[in-house]
């Protein structure tokens, strides 16, 4: 069988902590992409990249985040928002990816911002997959301070349960399987990052200045978020998907790729 991704391996230090990142890839000839997923997923959120037509071509690399999925991190206390684009800065390095689109969602959202605004001559246009943009988009990771609970392990099972009984679209599918997603001892310093940044380095006008050409894409259950129409009034691409909430590549994969697509043509 014609394999159309291929596994492998990169091992970086960063902060004192050893890393065996796991990763997914395909080579090309034309533009790469870059792919960070979001808190409590896994690189095979962005798997079917490569059964769009649209992206024939198009090389990409997407990996475990640190903390999640088959990703070793020899120190999870080390994890934040700027160790996760740190290490994807170097995984891309070690891909050969000069310039590359850059997708993100959510954490990884986060964590690409942080790489686009750090590089930004990097990037060649970027999709922000309902990546934190102000305070109002903690409401998975603001639970670290509103439930607080000094026991790692059940603070997770308790998160897990809460996010399993939401009335938004995919959320027990996507809390079904955090457990063997996510470890324990990453949750907490993974959330208090993303508070932290959210709160605190005024994500949205840093989005906003980006010199690249921008998507940012959401569910229906969240357009209601304060600052749409200050994206669209600095020419931010919206992308509305239908039938989801949190997690399109879960509610709606046909769309969130087909919205992707159609940018990047326009692009």
């Amino acid at each position: 069988m014609n394999e159309p991704f291929h596994k492998t391996t990169f091992h970086q230090s960063h902060v004192g902590a050893d890393l065996t990142v796991s990763a997914i890839y395909r080579d090309g000839e034309r533009e790469p992409f870059l792919f960070l997923h979001g808190f409590g997923s896994t690189k095979e959120d962005y798997a079917d990249f490569v059964r769009q037509g649209a992206f024939d071509g198009h090389p990409f690399l997407a990996f475990d985040a640190p903390g999640c999925g088959e990703t070793h991190c020899s120190d999870l206390s080390k994890i934040s928002v700027s160790f996760l684009a740190e290490i994807a800065l170097r995984v891309a390095d070690a891909a050969g990816f000069d310039r590359f689109h850059l997708v993100g969602h959510s954490m990884g959202g986060l964590a690409a911002l942080v790489l686009a605004h750090q590089n930004p001559d990097r990037v060649v246009s970027f999709v922000n997959i309902k990546g934190n943009l102000a305070p109002e988009d903690c409401f998975l990771s603001r639970q670290i301070l509103d439930y607080p609970d000094a026991d790692n392990e059940r603070f997770l099972n308790d998160f897990v349960g809460r996010i399993h009984g939401s009335p938004t679209f995919s959320s027990a599918l996507y809390a079904a399987s955090l457990r063997s997603k996510v470890r324990v001892k990453a949750v907490r310093p993974i959330f208090e990052s993303m508070v932290d940044f959210s709160d605190n380095w005024d994500p949205l006008p840093k989005f906003l200045n980006l010199p690249s050409p921008k998507m940012f894409m959401f569910g229906e259950q969240y357009a209601t978020l304060s600052y749409l129409p200050a994206l669209r009034s600095y020419g931010v691409r919206l992308a509305e998907i239908p039938h989801c909430g949190h997690f399109p590549m879960y509610s709606n994969p046909p769309a969130m790729w087909r919205e992707i697509a159609d940018f990047i043509a326009a692009a």
